[in-house]
């Protein structure tokens, strides 16, 4: 299996700027990027704490895990054959491959991997 590093925890939102709100002035974490009204990344140091709605969360609802990796496919694909399911992909969107996954106990993961420029 190709190198595999946590460095993103996706939470749901229903309203981005009340999360954002807390995230910052309640706990002190620097927001890194946003995204309109649908995500945000902000600095956990070296893992990215992500805010996410419906519209940019892989499984709205649910903590989900993003794992960076060299290989998305192969990553999917063993989680399929080891109990787990995909939810969506192996696919590429405009900034990278990803695919989204359930462990083997309903568990979210992302994994990910940023795509040549």
């Amino acid at each position: 299996m190709s190198d595999q590093q946590v460095r993103m925890v996706v939470l749901s939102t229903d309203d981005l700027d009340a999360s954002i709100a807390f995230y910052t002035e309640t706990l002190g974490f620097t927001l890194k990027f946003r995204d309109g009204a649908h995500y945000a990344a902000l600095d956990g140091g070296s893992i990215t704490l992500a805010l996410a709605t419906a519209v940019d969360h892989p499984i709205h609802g649910q903590v989900v895990v993003g794992i960076r990796t060299d290989d998305v496919d192969g990553a999917a694909k063993a989680v399929e054959e080891n109990g787990g399911g995909i939810v969506k992909g192996p696919y590429d969107d405009a900034h990278e491959r990803r695919a989204v996954v359930y462990d083997n106990k309903g568990n979210g993961l992302v994994f990910y991997k940023p795509l040549a420029r």
